[in-house]
């Protein structure tokens, strides 16, 4: 299932007929499967994939006519790139962002750092912390896709300290997500060695190793 990072709130507001009767419409359905697969693929690092799922979700979503849906669905997918350190600003989001609501752009601006003080009570509230700041608040986060997105945060902002960015790393690490956790023992590699701790950086170069695809 796609971890709760905003959107699975995400899939409550667009999958919101499914808890009523009678059954819900077969769109949601699968786009919700759609995009779930979709990130998990993206998070293991099998972008192809990624791809044709994501094109599921679009084809799914593009049925109701209402391209605000289609835009929450990018902004989850979203989610899981800046996770992994793909940070190319999420253009198929940005090029639907005229028709998203509030707490959608809310959450877009979170994501690249630039959530300002009107954005943070759109936020789920499990990103308050961050948003306003507390770097110590990354620990805190019980769903492990939000916490990886709050490092990307702090790092896009300039604040990722040496123990949040470990978080993120074993965060990664504990789900098996082989590409955000490259993405981030990259940074903790590069780390250690401007610090001239080479044995350190040694080790992180064997976890990489390690984790590359084959």
């Amino acid at each position: 299932m796609t971890p709760r990072l905003f959107p699975t709130a995400v899939l409550v507001l667009l999958l919101a007929g499914c808890a009523t009767r009678p059954p819900p419409p077969d769109w949601q359905m699968d786009a919700r499967a759609a995009l779930d697969g979709a990130v998990q693929a993206q998070l293991t690092g099998n972008l192809r994939v990624a791809e044709a799922d994501m094109a599921r979700a679009r084809s799914a979503l593009a049925a109701t006519g209402r391209p605000g849906l289609l835009a929450r669905a990018e902004l989850v997918l979203c989610a899981a790139r800046v996770a992994s350190l793909d940070l190319d600003g999420c253009p198929a989001y940005f090029a639907l962002a005229r028709d998203a609501g509030p707490a959608d752009r809310a959450y877009a601006a979170y994501l690249f750092g630039n959530a300002g003080p009107d954005d943070v009570p759109l936020l789920p509230a499990q990103h308050h912390g961050v948003a306003l700041g507390r770097t110590t608040a990354i620990s805190a986060l019980p769903d492990p896709l939000a916490r990886l997105v709050a490092a990307a945060v702090l790092l896009q902002q300039g604040r990722l300290d040496p123990a949040a960015l470990a978080v993120a790393v074993e965060t990664a690490s504990a789900h098996g997500w082989r590409r955000p956790l490259l993405a981030w023992l990259g940074l903790q590699r590069k780390a250690a060695e401007q610090a001239g701790q080479q044995e350190e950086a040694d080790r992180i170069r064997r976890r990489m190793d390690l984790a590359a695809p084959r």
